[in-house]
């Protein structure tokens, strides 16, 4: 028998209309969920069940009284703390700001709450979101639900998390570097990275093109219900693209339609058993009726390195380095590696105009891909599975040549962070070893995001897959 927590949110949001399901019903099954598997998973930093109950019985009357709802009305949604609902606790993932409480709502919770969704946990995230794994001193590790050994990725660590657990509907993200679709692949679920400007950032980080808000969620459809929440111009933030865009909630087929797919972006060393995955999906794609070829791309990922490094040291690193410079002794490992980071990626004073020279030509090769394919597939990461808690994906010497060399290494999401106007989708493709998720990028022409969702909804269809880790064992040494 399958229990309100495992339904998708689509599902969920019919079940409401038809009465089979009351948004009390699914609010008391999900933090039941919540109660067993958080013990093992921990992806809450807070929660506020009572309050989320209480507002499960309003939208249950909105329901009763048979008039319109909003687009979300009753489904749990997780939130990341990174992002600031008011009232909430807003830390940040770090002791130096343990006791802060938000006094502000971000665009993107003010939008989830406006919608219906009910906000009834905020989820983990690294100190101050600045690496690719979840764990704080703070809030202890974040531990992936399909192998309690694994990490989740990260930033969005918690919300990827949230939804492989059964312990939310729909939760949101934001990625600078890979942090929706990174936690996405690792955790088996969909997440989203719309272009730059098509969902509302808070200032001053709105006005820094590598930054984006997005959707994570279990299926292709349930990312596209709350990306259409989300998206819009907004007052502020004047980047914000007008008009409106909407992904289609039933996204056509891909007959006739031209992909390429490359395991490696033409750069990167990508563990065998990831790459076996991408093919699968190629192959997918093919007997969907799109003509899938493998390509290549002529970048250095040492020169995207550089361009990356020069870009978070002129901007993200001065929040960081004023941190560490005051609460060195609060902060994490990799957060003091971060100021070394920061230190490493400002080369000289052309070193920001170096960087995107770089990213300028990066688009080159890519653009005229994108003069004959409709989408490029490729992986996320390079390897399949990093161990809970590691900070530096296996480098085990904090400084040894720069643990985020590891990091640039490993992930493959941050060319278009620097490519910022592709929208990418990252949708589950296969299970590796120790039951590691693998997912996918689909990586789409500047600012058509409907067709990023085609081939992502084309991929489920042919590569259905288990969306929730319905049995979440303890640790091993937790008993």
């Amino acid at each position: 028998m399958t229990e309100p927590w495992e339904l998708t949110a689509v599902d969920a949001l019919r079940a409401f209309r038809e009465r089979t399901l009351s948004p009390v019903e699914l609010m008391a099954s999900t933090i039941a969920r919540a109660e067993v598997v958080e013990r093992t998973v921990h992806a809450f930093a807070e929660t506020r069940f009572d309050e989320a109950m209480e507002r499960a019985r309003r939208a249950e009357e909105r329901y009763a009284r048979g008039g319109p709802v909003r687009p979300l009305e009753g489904l749990p949604v997780a939130l990341k703390e990174e992002t600031p609902l008011k009232g909430w606790r807003h830390t940040l993932g770090s002791l130096v700001f343990r006791d802060r409480v938000a006094t502000t709502t971000a665009p993107v919770a003010e939008r989830i709450v406006r919608a219906g969704g009910i906000v009834h946990a905020t989820t983990t995230t690294p100190e101050l979101s600045c690496t690719v794994v979840t764990h704080s001193r703070l809030w202890g590790i974040t531990r992936n639900p399909w192998n309690p050994s694994l990490g989740v990725g990260g930033s969005s660590g918690g919300s990827a998390a949230a939804l492989a657990a059964g312990t939310a509907m729909l939760a949101n993200g934001s990625d600078i570097g890979g942090s929706i679709r990174l936690p996405a692949s690792a955790c088996g679920v969909v997440g989203f990275k719309p272009p730059h400007g098509r969902v509302p950032v808070d200032p001053p980080y709105n006005l820094d093109r590598y930054c984006h808000e997005g959707p994570l969620a279990r299926t292709v459809a349930d990312a596209a219900l709350l990306q259409n929440v989300l998206a819009g111009p907004h007052p502020a933030d004047v980047t914000t693209l007008r008009p409106k865009v909407r992904v289609p909630s039933v996204p056509g087929g891909i007959e006739g339609w031209r992909i390429g797919l490359s395991t490696d972006l033409g750069t990167y060393e990508v563990a065998e058993e990831v790459a076996a995955c991408v093919r699968a999906v190629g192959g997918a794609l093919a007997e969907a009726g799109a003509t899938v070829e493998d390509v290549s791309l002529p970048w250095s990922l040492e020169e995207l390195t550089r361009a990356a490094r020069a870009h978070y040291a002129t901007i993200f690193g001065a929040d960081i380095e004023a941190l560490i410079a005051e609460h060195a002794d609060d902060l994490c490992d990799y957060t003091l590696a971060w100021g070394e980071e920061i230190r490493a990626g400002r080369t000289g004073p052309d070193a920001f105009l170096r960087g995107l020279e770089i990213e300028a030509a990066a688009y080159r090769p890519l653009g005229e891909l994108f003069r004959t394919y409709r989408a490029i597939v490729c992986p996320t990461w390079a390897v399949a599975g990093v161990p809970a808690g590691d900070p530096w994906l296996g480098r085990t010497s904090r400084l040894d040549g720069g643990p985020y060399d590891r990091q640039y290494e490993t992930v493959l999401t941050t060319p278009f962070n620097v490519l910022s106007a592709c929208p990418v989708l990252v949708v589950p493709a296969g299970t590796a070893a120790a039951g590691a998720p693998v997912g996918v990028q689909v990586v789409a022409r500047p600012y058509d995001d409907a067709a990023a969702f085609r081939v992502g909804a084309a991929i489920e269809r042919a590569r259905p897959w288990t969306r929730i880790a319905a049995s979440i064992p303890p640790p091993a040494g937790d008993g």
